[in-house]
């Protein structure tokens, strides 16, 4: 009876993707989901110690995203926010394109609503290149999608797939943060708490006319009827424009359990601006430090962590050939090349874990 339970649980876990992209990491997900998170954790945790970033190298060719080689003038009555200033880059020599910014997706009226960026992410690990995304928040509305594994139960209005009238004017998703047993932290959506909000945790909240914000929980931000969604996920990285003081790689009980933050592996945030824009992060061989100045680079004046591993960090924009277009797997792009997942998960019924899209706004005009 054992044997039979054990083949057809574990059996099932192996051939769903919605655990991973690899067996390893869908037995690993099947392990702690069973009373095995504590091998798994240890397990993992000795592996990346064994397999640290190589110190030094170059990268392999097109590492780097290109800028465009032209700019192009903008005329429209809508209003965005100033096109982003060039990243510092952390390595030395500055190799061609590296913290230059391109424009992504679809764009709003004309507009492009999404720059991307490369570059390495310190001077030690040159051989290793993370990504960033810039949103502008006065052209595209946030929402958070949720889903059975994440945060748990349901239905939700928005789960994954993505529907047919959402798509025709989603420009982006990416990945949340942790699985709720590990966030330290609450969930709200819809009208609905899911999970307890908990005082001082990071939070990213979306409000009725989907603009958002990354905040600590309680310091300014309440619950009101303004607001329809609040995901959490540990504490700040980043307040008042800086990592936050005492930030330290080897400190677990604040930054999350599952691996060491002295590990580099790969690791996304969100953060926001001071003139609102929401800035992505993410790349692989990253420690929590390396994250947090990533953040602090891009112009964040406050950020939280999102998720972790290969497995779930993912980034993807969509571009479809028509400015009302339905975008689609066939028209997305990743933030980074060899994130997994592809911009095909949040299209799939499997994908039951939440995450976060940016959709056009309506232009007065029509036009978008």
């Amino acid at each position: 009876m054992v044997f039979t339970w054990l083949a057809f649980s574990l059996g099932g876990a192996l051939l769903n993707p919605a655990l991973g992209s690899s067996f390893s990491s869908r037995f690993a997900e099947w392990a702690r989901g069973h009373g095995g998170a504590s091998v798994v954790n240890w397990a993992e945790n000795e592996w990346y110690k064994h397999h640290p970033p190589p110190i030094g190298g170059t990268l392999p060719p097109g590492s780097i995203h290109n800028p465009p080689s032209n700019s192009q003038t903008i005329s429209t009555s809508v209003q965005y926010l100033p096109t982003p200033k060039a990243m510092v880059p952390f390595a030395s020599p500055i190799l061609p394109g590296e913290g230059a910014w391109r424009p992504v997706g679809r764009r709003v009226d004309g507009i492009p609503a999404i720059y991307e960026t490369t570059l390495r992410p310190d001077s030690v690990h040159t051989s290793y290149v993370a990504g960033v995304a810039w949103i502008d928040t006065k052209l595209l509305r946030a929402s958070l999608y949720s889903g059975s594994s994440i945060p748990g139960g349901g239905p939700f209005p928005q789960s994954a797939p993505i529907k047919t009238s959402a798509a025709r004017t989603l420009v982006a998703a990416f990945n949340a943060g942790f699985l709720m047993s590990n966030a330290n932290g609450g969930y709200y959506t819809a009208g609905r708490t899911e999970i307890p909000l908990r005082q001082g945790v990071a939070s990213f909240v979306v409000y009725r006319n989907g603009s958002s914000n990354v905040v600590a929980w309680g310091n300014s931000v309440t619950l009101n009827h303004s607001i329809v969604s609040v995901r959490q996920n540990l504490d700040l990285l980043v307040s008042n424009g800086r990592p936050v003081p005492g930030l330290e790689v080897n400190d677990t009980t604040k930054w999350g359990f599952t691996l060491g933050n002295a590990v580099y592996v790969w690791r996304s945030g969100l953060g926001i601006t001071a003139n609102g824009a929401l800035v992505y992060v993410a790349g692989p061989g990253l420690n929590i430090t390396d994250l947090a100045n990533l953040l602090v680079r891009a112009g964040a004046v406050r950020a939280m962590e999102l998720d972790i591993n290969t497995d779930w960090v993912n980034f993807s924009s969509y571009k479809p050939s028509t400015p009302h277009g339905i975008a689609a797997s066939s028209n997305g792009t990743e933030l980074l090349s060899a994130m997994t997942g592809t911009p095909a998960r949040y299209f799939e019924s499997w994908w039951v874990r939440d995450f976060i899209t940016m959709s056009a706004i309506q232009p007065k005009n029509g036009k978008s």
